[in-house]
C-alpha cells in the first residue's frame, strides 16, 4: 500500500466523507460540454434538453454514492430512482454511470438481506424494461437481458470482492488465534523453566531445614541458602515479565542479554543445586563452539529441568550431567540415580514434554527414561547452525 502524508490523512476520514468526494466529482464531470452525452443509457428515449428535473436525477445518481459503502442498500435505492427518472423522461447524464458503481457497492459492502435485495433490484428494473417498452423505448428483449447481464457482472464482481475480503480476514483472525496460542504457550514453558527449578530447591531446602533444629548453625545456613535462591527466582521471574509486558519500558539492566551467556551459567546452576542437597557433578567434553543466544538457551534449559525432576524425585541421589562440544553439535546427557521423591512438589507433565519442542525448533531431540540400574537418563542432541 503507497504511503503518503496527504494519503494516510485522506485514508483517516470517515468512509462517508471519502465517498462523497467521488460523489461530488462524478456530478461535476456529468455537466462537462464534452462528457454530456456519455453515460449508461437504457431506454434510448427521444433526447430531452437538461431542466431542472434532469439535474435532480444527476444529482441523485452521483451524490448518493456517498453512501456506497456505509449504507449500499440505500446508495442503490436512491441511483435506481435517479435512474429511473433519467431514463423515462429521456435524459443524458453522465452521472448514470454511479447505476454501475451502486450495483458493484452492493454486492461488496451488502452484509444482511443479500437476497432479498437482489430480489428487489430485479424486480425494479423488470418493471423499469415494461415502462421504457410501453413508452417505446427502441431497444428489444434480447437488449434489456444484456443490459440486465451487464448490471450482474458488476454485482458477481462485487460479490466476490466481499467473499475475498471475508477470507483474507478470516485468515487473519486464525492466524492471530494461533499465534497468540504458540505466544501462550512460549510464556507458560518459559514460567515452568524460570520457577520450577528454584521454587523445588526451595521446598528440598526448607524440608531439610526441619530436621536441623538441634544445630542452628546449619539451620541458619539452610535459611540463608531458601532466601538466595528466593531472590534469585525473583529476579528471573521479574526478567521475565519485563520483557512480556508491552506496556512497561524494562530497565536496560533487567533485560535478559541478548548476546547469550546461559553456558556461563550453568556452573551456578549445579552450586544452587548442590546446595538444595543433590550431589551434582558437571563434566564439559571439548571446547565450547559458536551456537547463538537460542541455543543456549535450550542447552541451559535441559540441564535445568533434568536436575529439577532430580530434586523432585530423586532427592540424594548422585547426578552427573555431561556436555560433550562437537563441531556441528553439543550432546547433553544427565543421568540421576534411584532416590527418594521429594514431599510436597509435584509435576506438571510439561516440562520435558516443552523442552522437547524447544530442542526440537532447531532440529535436535530430546529423550528420557528409565535405564537399567533403576537410573533415569535425560539425553538431548543440539544441532549447531554450519
Amino acid at each position: 500500500m503507497l504511503r503518503h502524508p496527504l494519503l494516510d490523512r485522506w485514508r483517516a476520514l470517515p468512509v462517508t466523507l471519502r465517498d462523497a468526494q467521488f460523489g461530488v466529482l462524478l456530478a461535476a464531470i456529468a455537466f462537462l460540454p464534452a462528457l454530456a452525452s456519455y453515460g449508461t443509457r437504457l431506454g434510448e428515449l427521444p433526447h430531452r434538453p437538461t431542466d431542472v428535473l434532469a439535474v435532480a436525477a444527476a444529482f441523485t445518481m452521483s451524490l448518493s454514492l456517498a453512501a456506497r459503502r456505509s449504507r449500499p442498500a440505500v446508495a442503490l435505492a436512491l441511483v435506481a430512482v435517479g435512474f429511473t427518472v433519467q431514463e423515462l423522461q429521456g435524459y443524458e447524464s453522465f452521472a448514470s454511470l454511479g447505476l454501475i458503481v451502486a450495483i458493484y457497492s452492493a454486492g461488496a459492502h451488502q452484509e444482511r438481506f443479500r437476497p432479498w435485495m437482489a430480489g428487489a433490484a430485479t424486480v425494479w428494473y423488470v418493471l423499469l424494461a415494461i415502462a421504457l417498452h410501453a413508452a417505446g423505448a427502441a431497444p428489444g428483449v434480447g437488449d434489456f437481458i444484456t443490459f440486465y447481464l451487464s448490471l450482474a457482472i458488476a454485482a458477481a464482481v462485487g460479490a466476490n470482492v466481499r467473499s475475498h475480503r471475508h477470507a483474507t480476514a478470516e485468515r487473519l483472525r486464525l492466524e492471530g488465534e494461533v499465534a497468540v496460542a504458540a505466544e501462550r504457550a512460549r510464556i507458560a514453558r518459559e514460567l515452568h523453566d524460570v520457577v520450577t527449578h528454584h521454587v523445588t530447591a526451595m521446598v528440598v531446602q526448607a524440608n531439610a531445614g526441619q530436621f536441623l533444629a538441634a544445630d542452628p548453625a546449619k539451620a541458619t545456613q539452610v535459611m540463608v541458602t531458601v532466601s538466595d535462591t528466593g531472590r534469585r527466582a525473583l529476579g528471573e521471574l521479574r526478567d521475565l515479565l519485563g520483557v512480556l509486558d508491552p506496556t512497561r519500558e524494562a530497565e536496560p539492566a533487567s533485560r535478559p542479554a541478548p548476546s547469550g551467556d546461559d553456558l556461563a551459567k550453568l556452573a551456578g546452576l549445579v552450586e544452587q543445586t548442590r546446595a538444595a542437597g543433590l550431589p551434582v557433578t558437571l563434566t564439559e567434553d571439548g571446547d565450547v563452539p559458536p551456537m547463538g543466544a537460542g541455543r543456549e538457551t535450550a542447552i541451559y534449559r535441559v540441564v535445568q529441568e533434568a536436575l529439577t525432576n532430580a530434586l523432585k524425585y530423586a532427592a540424594g541421589a548422585p547426578v552427573e550431567v555431561r556436555l560433550s562440544y562437537h563441531r556441528d553439535r553439543v550432546e547433553i546427557v544427565v543421568t540421576s540415580g534411584p532416590g527418594q521423591s521429594t514431599p510436597g512438589v509435584g509435576g506438571s507433565g510439561r516440562g520435558l514434554t516443552g523442552l522437547r519442542e524447544r530442542v526440537s525448533l532447531f532440529g535436535g531431540t530430546l529423550d528420557f527414561g528409565p535405564a537399567p540400574g533403576g537410573d533415569f537418563v535425560v539425553s538431548a542432541v543440539v544441532p549447531l547452525a554450519q
